[in-house]
């Protein structure tokens, strides 16, 4: 091989390697940033100072019409947060306190919140549970419902970043975010996938579903 091939051969292989390099630098490039995290201890802090009187020192809430919070995803107690402060979910004593939060301090407590074990609630009426865990599992065809379990999972555990854990929660908040939904009353995040399922419930059914749900332990 004479001089001048091996010269073009080996440039040809530094332009491949080069060109795959700058190939490599465009993706990570292009990558998103790693999510940012939450501090857990400095949400206990933050939770005991402004949270626990509703929402218990572990967040599972003893009043039923406030939420259940231990266990939730941390990202979605943030976001919650987050719609709160900029008003996109209506509720005047949360308002109050998510206005003083920065976006750090949101996640701080959705993290502390999120390593919390929500305790189960055993149904009060098996025969509503029962309606509730075949419209959860099966949904209604007669009506078009889908199965509540197709974005909560079967075992109401949700999926993180997307949508809400509903197991252990208070059967009595479930039934009334999902009025809410229906009424239009809740506006912000997917309220319009939860106004059309909604809409396609009659309230017998949604006490039925909140009461099942409530159950739930949140087991993968």
């Amino acid at each position: 091989m004479t001089r001048s091939l091996v010269n073009a051969v080996l440039g040809a292989g530094v332009a491949l390697m080069l060109g795959a390099v700058g190939a490599m630098a465009a993706e990570v490039a292009k990558a998103p940033a790693a999510a940012p995290r939450g501090d857990p201890a400095r949400g206990q802090v933050l939770a005991s100072q402004a949270c626990a009187g509703c929402h218990a020192a572990d967040g599972n809430s003893a009043i039923p019409s406030n939420p259940v919070l231990a266990g939730q995803h941390p990202a979605y107690t943030a976001r919650q947060l987050a719609h709160f402060k900029s008003g996109e979910r209506k509720n005047a004593i949360m308002v109050g306190f998510a206005t003083g939060l920065s976006p750090q301090d949101m996640l701080d407590l959705g993290a502390f919140y999120g390593k919390q074990k929500a305790t189960p609630r055993p149904a009060s009426d098996k025969e509503l549970a029962a309606l509730g865990q075949k419209l959860f599992r099966g949904g209604n065809a007669a009506t078009g419902l889908p199965a509540c379990a197709g974005c909560h999972m079967p075992t109401g555990a949700g999926n993180p970043g997307q949508y809400p854990r509903l197991a252990g929660q208070h059967a009595e908040y479930t039934l009334a975010q999902l009025k809410a939904y229906r009424a239009g009353e809740r506006a912000n995040g997917a309220s319009k996938i939860m106004a059309t399922i909604a809409s396609r419930l009659s309230e017998r059914e949604m006490r039925a579903l909140a009461e099942y749900t409530a159950g739930l332990t949140g087991g993968r």
